[in-house]
């Protein structure tokens, strides 16, 4: 089961990390029906199926996180009952996934009590995230006009706007990324998700870096909204872009010249004016 737990994370491109993350910690349930003589194999097992579900997908911050969580909370238990051991891990695992899911949702709380009544907001491709807290902004009132961004070649803007026109209070408008600029001078403020941030560095869905840039050139303020377990301080966490299928961005062959089709980009923490996350909000 956590090998085909690992394939299907190899395959979950198009989901946030906190579904990633969540699918990622429920399938080290499965080492609970084997057994192990000692407490010391137990852990070296789950050391070496969390290290191979997080190979599954680099890009993810929060999948790294929560499984190095579980690992150490595990391993630092110590003893020589492999029960209690396993009792300990299923501990984690409800914990870390209580966290991860109740953490996107104050993240969104957070993010939908700056959004205020007449805000128009810029967004690109998309976030559940961000969408939660423009539905709750809504929810509590707030009339709302929403610029999406839609980039090639997955074409998620669309999905997002599609959201957006089932939420009363909102009146979305679609267009692509190379547009921003059209429409950025009429905005309050620019909010995008957070795939992670590591240092000074913000990663998210390719895209984000240019629009970023001309907000910033244009006053437009930044705000990167996502759970606070998609932040990365220290830890031996590294970003691994993903190059995706040349096949997505031309369907006939490339004669002559290659295809570059980079899934996420990295954009200087000094271009975002708030990060909020369901720690708190902060000013990089």
């Amino acid at each position: 089961m956590i090998d085909e737990t690992v394939a299907e994370i190899e395959g979950m491109q198009t989901h946030s990390s906190s579904v990633v993350a969540v699918k990622a910690a429920e399938a080290l349930r499965e080492l609970f029906d084997r057994d192990y003589p000692t407490v010391e194999e137990y852990v070296r097992d789950l050391e070496r199926n969390s290290n191979a579900l997080r190979r599954a997908n680099p890009s993810h911050a929060t999948l790294h996180t929560t499984q190095r969580e579980i690992v150490e909370a595990v391993g630092e238990t110590g003893g020589t009952d492999v029960a209690a051991a396993k009792e300990r891990t299923e501990e984690v695992i409800a914990a870390v996934v209580a966290e991860v899911e109740t953490g996107k949702e104050r993240a969104a709380a957070a993010a939908a009590e700056r959004l205020e009544d007449g805000m128009t907001v810029l967004t690109h491709d998309y976030s559940s995230t961000l969408l939660e807290a423009i539905e709750m902004a809504a929810r509590d009132g707030a009339h709302l006009d929403v610029y999406v961004t839609e980039g090639r070649p997955r074409y998620l803007g669309r999905k997002t706007a599609r959201t957006l026109a089932g939420i009363d209070r909102v009146d979305p408008h679609l267009l692509v990324d190379s547009a921003a600029g059209h429409v950025l001078d009429d905005c309050d403020v620019a909010a995008f998700g957070m795939t992670c941030i590591v240092g000074e560095r913000y990663y998210n869905r390719i895209g984000t870096f240019p629009i970023s840039a001309t907000a910033n050139e244009l006053a437009v303020p930044v705000w990167v909204v996502g759970s606070s377990s998609k932040i990365i301080e220290s830890g031996g966490f590294s970003f691994e872009n993903e190059t995706r299928s040349p096949i997505e961005v031309m369907r006939e062959p490339a004669e002559g010249f290659t295809v570059v089709n980079p899934a996420y980009d990295e954009t200087p923490l000094h271009l975002v004016d708030t990060v909020i996350t369901d720690a708190g909000v902060r000013t990089p």
